[in-house]
C-alpha cells in the first residue's frame, strides 16, 4: 500500500477543487490561497505522481484522462469523509458552522424572513448567508449549501424537500380598476385588460398559467408595465394599474383587507410547492436540517427529516 503525506492530501484537495470549479482562479478563491500557490501545488503533485493531471492554456483548464479518473475517485472519497464528519453533528449540543443558501425573492419573503429570528436565537452557533437571486444557479459550482426554488424547476440530480404545500396562483386587481374596466370572466378576457407583466430571472416574460387538467392554458397577458419583482406587481395592482398574477399567499393580506379582489377564481391553479434542494451526494448538515424543519413547521408541514 503506497504511503502519502499530509502534503499529498492538501494537494489532492486542491486538484479536486480545480476540477470541480474548472478554474484556477475560482478554486484559489474557494481555498483561500493565491493562484500561483495553487499552480505550484499542482506542479509538485504531478511531479511526485509522475503523471500529468491537467491540460492548461491561458484560457481554460481541463483534466487529462488520468486526471478525470483521479478526480472522480477523489470526489467519492472526499464525499465519504464529509459524510463521516457531518455525522459527528449528532454529538454536538446543536448545529454549528456556516450555511449559504440561494433563494428567489418571493421565497426570501414568504419562507425565510418569518423564521430567521427564531432560528438564529435557537442555534447561536450557526452563521447563515442568504443570497436573494431570481436566476436559477448551479449551487454546487457557486458554493452554496442549498437553494430554494419551485419544485418543478429543480435539476433532477438534486435532493428536494418540500417546504410548503402546493401553492395556488391567482389573478388579482384593485376594486377601483375592476369598477372602471369590468371583471374578466374567462382567460381570453385578459387579452382586453391591462396586465402587469413579470420578467423572470432568465429574462423571459412569464405567461400566465390558468386552469388545470383539460382546461389548462397559458396566456401571454398584455400590458404596458413589466416588472421583475412580485412586490412591484402587487403594488401596481393596488394602485389600480391593472391585473396582477401572483401566489395567493403573497396577496393574502390585501385580499383580507379588501384592497385587492381575486378574479377568474375558478381558473386559479395549484402549482408546485417551494422546496429546499441540495446535492444528493452530501450528508445533510444539522444546520440545514434544522432550518428545513423550522420552515416546514411554519408552513403546517410535519418534520420529514428527524434528528
Amino acid at each position: 500500500m503506497p504511503s502519502y503525506s499530509r502534503h499529498d492530501l492538501a494537494d489532492l484537495s486542491a486538484f479536486a477543487a480545480i476540477c470541480r470549479r474548472g478554474s484556477f482562479r475560482l478554486a484559489a478563491s474557494e481555498l483561500g490561497v493565491s493562484t500561483s500557490a495553487l499552480s505550484h501545488a499542482l506542479r509538485n503533485l504531478e511531479g511526485r505522481l509522475g503523471v500529468k493531471l491537467l491540460n492548461r492554456t491561458t484560457r481554460s483548464v481541463a483534466p487529462t484522462e488520468a486526471g478525470s479518473k483521479l478526480a472522480a475517485q477523489l470526489d467519492q472519497s472526499f464525499g465519504e469523509i464529509g459524510e463521516a464528519l457531518s455525522e459527528l453533528g449528532q454529538y454536538r449540543a446543536g448545529p454549528l458552522g456556516g450555511l449559504r443558501i440561494n433563494v428567489p425573492r418571493d421565497a426570501a419573503r414568504l419562507l425565510l424572513s418569518p423564521v430567521l429570528a427564531r432560528y438564529l436565537h435557537d442555534y447561536p452557533g450557526v452563521k447563515i448567508e442568504v443570497v436573494v437571486d431570481n436566476n436559477m444557479v448551479d449551487i454546487v459550482k457557486t458554493g452554496f449549501d442549498a437553494g430554494i426554488r419551485f419544485g418543478d424547476t429543480v435539476p433532477q440530480d438534486m435532493v428536494c424537500m418540500p417546504l410548503t404545500p402546493p401553492l395556488r396562483w391567482v389573478v388579482v386587481a384593485a376594486p377601483a380598476y375592476l369598477g372602471r374596466h369590468g371583471t374578466p370572466k374567462t382567460p381570453d378576457d385578459l387579452l382586453r385588460h391591462a396586465c402587469i407583466r413579470l420578467r423572470l430571472g432568465d429574462q423571459t416574460l412569464y405567461r400566465w398559467e390558468l386552469g388545470q387538467g383539460p382546461r389548462a392554458c397559458e396566456i401571454d397577458a398584455p400590458g404596458a408595465l413589466i416588472v421583475n419583482d412580485t412586490d412591484m406587481a402587487v403594488d401596481a395592482a393596488l394602485d389600480g394599474l391593472g391585473l396582477a398574477y401572483c401566489l395567493e399567499r403573497y396577496a393574502e393580506p390585501h385580499l383580507r383587507a379588501g384592497r385587492l379582489r381575486r378574479v377568474l377564481d375558478d381558473w386559479a391553479p395549484a402549482g408546485a410547492p417551494l422546496v429546499m434542494y441540495y446535492p444528493s451526494r452530501r450528508q445533510l448538515a444539522p444546520a440545514l436540517s434544522r432550518l428545513i424543519q423550522a420552515i416546514r413547521a411554519a408552513n403546517g408541514l410535519p418534520d420529514a427529516i428527524g434528528g
